[in-house]
């Protein structure tokens, strides 16, 4: 039986984790023998959305092209895997429309938390004013309402946070599996 294709979409502020889960999950499907591309938001800046800037329709825009790659993806069988901040819940909700299957997972860490984390001192810069429009200082982020898994990971282990995931990509194959079977 062909592999279903879904999107698991993680989202949350800069330093909460986002990459670091989507990486270990990547890994554990790989592991699995499934075809699985991870697109990390800070990669796709520098490929297929170079240019975009961080107004809030570049940040749209930017979530549109992930979101079409995405889609062609899990169309077409694979897990994707896709980490970016997605700070606005109107493009995360049109882009979930558009690909059908898909898991948000909101990686949820205190501000506080997420900037203690920044090695690269973006946070500090945003604070000094040298990065404007910076997401979680001077520009919103709005949480997911009702997202399919939240990772606390100012509470909880990465190995944690990997095994909620895997559990509600497990669930998902195996009920599209079933409903498969029976069509």
């Amino acid at each position: 039986m062909a592999q279903q294709g879904l999107t698991v979409w993680f989202t949350g502020l800069s330093g909460a984790g986002k990459t670091t889960i989507s990486q270990a999950v990547c890994q554990h499907l790989i592991e699995q023998g499934l075809k699985v591309e991870h697109l990390d938001g800070d990669l796709v800046r520098q490929t297929l959305t170079k240019g975009l800037g961080f107004s809030q329709a570049d940040r749209e825009e930017n979530i549109r092209r992930i979101g079409f790659v995405a889609h062609l993806l899990t169309r077409n069988g694979v897990i994707v895997l896709v980490s970016a901040i997605s700070p606005y819940r109107s493009i995360r909700q049109e882009v979930r429309s558009q690909i059908g299957a898909f898991i948000e997972v909101f990686v949820d860490a205190p501000l506080a938390v997420c900037e203690q984390r920044d090695v690269k001192g973006l946070y500090q810069r945003a604070r000094n004013g040298e990065i404007p429009q910076f997401t979680g200082i001077d520009a919103p982020y709005e949480a997911p309402l009702n997202p399919e898994v939240t990772c606390s990971t100012a509470e909880e282990t990465i190995d944690q946070s990997v095994t909620k995931v895997m559990q509600v990509i497990s669930r998902y194959q195996a009920s599209s599996a079933s409903f498969s079977a029976s069509v």
